[in-house]
């Protein structure tokens, strides 16, 4: 009963949303991707398309996605909202993360990049335009494969923290105290496989065209790059989304070491009281907050 329950309500909301969709204008950008689309069908075989697309698709949107951060430790006005302001970037960090992630991305993440293909053929997942979902399917099924990752982020995370492996393994990523959106897949190579893992979850559960597997990449390293990017930016669109944790949030883990296991959402910590610490420091930055205005 409460599963029929369950399949009525997400069948009306997405009609609803069908409905809405429907009122929307044309999206102008539409006919010139789906040409984009056909071209690439053309022109590149699946083999191709799911492995060196895949690969682009994370190389391009990792680094631009980096540039903002990148981009606010030569802007004075942004140092107001960089989280550890003692802790400014230096050139030899960043270039030290920039080696490591081109070994990451090139010796660990390519090769299971390669196996894309077999599994778009083993589930019959099509590339073909006429079978691409709607938008509104695609970020549902985005934020399904998020609140997947983020469980299994959460538990492996926080078993990486158990003092008899986060020396061999976890640590690090924990070089970095005060971390930048770089930094965001800097890790041993292991750390890369396990907390990795959970990102290929959702896509089992979800995946029913190529271009989900591109859309959740863009989303996951967006949240990633976002949370370590050290900026606490206002008007941050990721805001929006309920239960956010950002990188205010994730920063404190950096700093703190302790708490805050969560990769995207607030859930988790809060329940097992992982955030406990994290919420006594707010208090206390809102007490001192309050003092010095009053002193002002």
């Amino acid at each position: 009963m409460a599963m029929n329950d369950s399949v009525n309500i997400l069948n009306s909301a997405y009609l609803a949303v069908e409905y809405i969709d429907s009122f929307l204008p044309d999206n102008p950008l539409q006919q010139p991707f789906k040409n984009a689309w056909n071209y690439m069908l053309d022109n590149y075989t699946k083999f191709q398309i799911a492995t060196w697309g895949s690969l682009i698709v994370h190389e391009v949107s990792y680094f631009l996605l980096c540039v903002p951060g990148f981009v606010f430790q030569f802007i004075p006005y942004m140092q107001k909202y960089k989280i550890q302001q003692d802790k400014p970037e230096t050139w030899e960090k960043q270039w030290k993360c920039f080696k490591t992630l081109l070994f990451n991305h090139f010796c660990i993440q390519l090769p299971l990049i390669c196996g894309t293909y077999y599994f778009t053929e083993y589930f019959n997942i099509p590339y073909d335009w006429e079978e691409m979902p709607r938008w509104y399917v695609v970020v549902a099924q985005c934020f399904g494969c998020a609140v997947i990752e983020d469980a299994w982020h959460y538990f492996l995370h926080r078993l990486l923290h158990h003092k008899r492996i986060y020396k061999y393994i976890h640590k690090v990523h924990h070089e970095f105290v005060a971390p930048f959106g770089m930094q965001a897949e800097y890790a041993h190579p292991l750390e890369t496989l396990i907390l990795g893992a959970g990102f290929f979850i959702g896509i089992v559960v979800f995946c029913n065209h190529v271009v989900l597997l591109w859309a959740w990449v863009i989303c996951r390293l967006m949240e990633t790059i976002d949370v370590h990017s050290g900026y606490d930016v206002p008007l941050n669109p990721l805001h929006l989304v309920p239960f956010y944790a950002g990188a205010r949030f994730h920063d404190f883990h950096h700093m703190n070491f302790i708490g805050n296991y969560a990769s995207t959402f607030t859930w988790w910590d809060r329940i097992f009281g992982t955030d406990s610490q994290f919420i006594a420091y707010k208090e206390k930055e809102k007490k001192q907050h309050l003092l010095t205005k009053k002193k002002v």
